[in-house]
């Protein structure tokens, strides 16, 4: 028997994400910041506001002015240069009031070396001499914590807990989920659901153990690793067929993973494809199964630079963008409108079609609509560089010329 992938709120299954950067996402850089801004995610046609890590950021090993917001002083706490718990509780009532639910990014691998769970010693993972160590080596900002401790485990069950008990979040984002055992992830998965029924837990991982009983999505990295093959160094577009292929044949049956051009950890989709290539990279996104992600400006084509070492300092979005990419805050929104608007193209199966020009257009059917991506900058049929088409029939829904 093929193993089955766990069953998802419908919320969940046709979610749309968009990832909020807090201390670049506005030049306040703070959760009021975010607050003004939730009424223009919501007519984007977001459904699900993730924010990146809340919490204080160590002091000890710091890399950049900042510091990595996945180096965790405190998991009960909230950074206060993002404000105070009554900010961030106006922030989450405020979204859930235009109908979007918020999740929060949760780092339970590693935390900082200043990190207040120093207090207690087994909750530490240790080389053969007793010292804590790094889980990976460049990452020397953080301490490995030590799952084979019952009392961590214990106190990270109960921290989730506490974020859902008294924020009234929806969920987590969880980073680097494999790095901790699937088994933690089962038996949280369990308690969470005691304390929020039908939950969103997304895994930043991609690994089919971690989809049938703890997570609803996993990242689609593979898939992204094949687009950037394929748009920026001429790979044939029969590749992301390929992978999505051997995707399949290893995940859960029903499996979601999120589909993403964009986020905090690459650069910016808008300088690795250039303009028009984005685009077309995210009508792949938003058109194909799974759940698709926007990052931080993406809407309005900003360049402000994601990952390290941006990811240590302030790199605040410039919103003016808008003015002189006023086409993509429009796209963005008739997309999102396309696939909120038909059931089959948020969980409907995926046909993919031949044709002469396989190698540079990306071609599927989602249950009679029909999709086209031209993935180079050469024009191939109809379809100038990096034009993209999505049609019923012999309507054109959206196309990008």
């Amino acid at each position: 028997m093929p193993l089955k992938a766990r069953e998802s709120a419908d919320w969940v299954r046709s979610g749309i994400v968009y990832e909020v950067n807090t201390r670049n996402f506005s030049e306040r850089g703070d959760f009021d910041g975010v607050t003004d801004r939730l009424d223009e995610i919501a007519r984007l046609g977001a459904t699900v506001v993730w924010l990146m890590p809340v919490h204080p950021i160590g002091m000890r090993h710091r890399k950049g002015t900042f510091g990595s917001p996945y180096s965790v002083r405190d998991f009960y706490a909230i950074d206060p240069s993002f404000g105070v718990v009554a900010d961030l509780r106006r922030l989450i009532a405020r979204a859930h009031s235009l109908g979007m639910r918020v999740i929060i990014d949760i780092v339970a691998n590693h935390a900082a070396w200043d990190s207040v769970m120093m207090e207690h010693p087994e909750f530490w993972k240790r080389d053969a001499s007793g010292a804590i160590v790094s889980p990976v080596t460049d990452w020397a900002d953080v301490a490995a914590l030590n799952y084979e401790s019952r009392a961590l485990r214990d106190y990270m069950i109960e921290m989730l807990s506490y974020w859902l008990r008294e924020f009234d979040l929806d969920g987590f984002r969880c980073d680097v989920a494999g790095m901790v055992p699937t088994d933690f992830w089962n038996e949280a998965r369990v308690a969470l659901e005691r304390v929020k029924p039908g939950l969103f837990l997304l895994a930043e991982w991609h690994g089919a153990d971690l989809l049938t009983e703890a997570f609803d999505a996993d990242y689609a990295w593979p898939f992204h690793k094949a687009l950037n093959a394929v748009f920026m160094d001429g790979a044939s577009a029969l590749k992301l067929r390929d992978v999505w292929v051997q995707e399949r044949a290893v995940l859960p049956e029903g499996a979601l993973e999120l589909r993403f051009s964009d986020n905090h950890d690459e650069k910016r989709a808008i300088a690795r494809f250039g303009e028009k290539g984005a685009l077309a990279a995210s009508v792949l996104m938003f058109m194909l199964d799974g759940i698709p992600l926007l990052y931080n400006g993406q809407e309005v084509g900003d360049t402000a630079e994601s990952g390290a070492p941006a990811l240590f300092e302030r790199v605040p979005i410039f919103w003016g963008n808008e003015v002189r990419r006023p086409e993509f805050r429009v796209f963005y929104q008739k997309l999102i409108a396309l696939r909120r608007g038909h059931a089959e193209l948020q969980q409907g199966p995926v046909e993919w079609v031949d044709g002469a020009d396989a190698d540079r257009v990306v071609r599927f059917r989602r249950s009679g609509f029909e999709v086209a991506v031209n993935c180079t900058n050469r024009e191939a049929g109809v379809l100038k560089a990096w034009g993209a088409r999505v049609a019923f029939g012999d309507r054109i829904l959206l196309e990008l010329p």
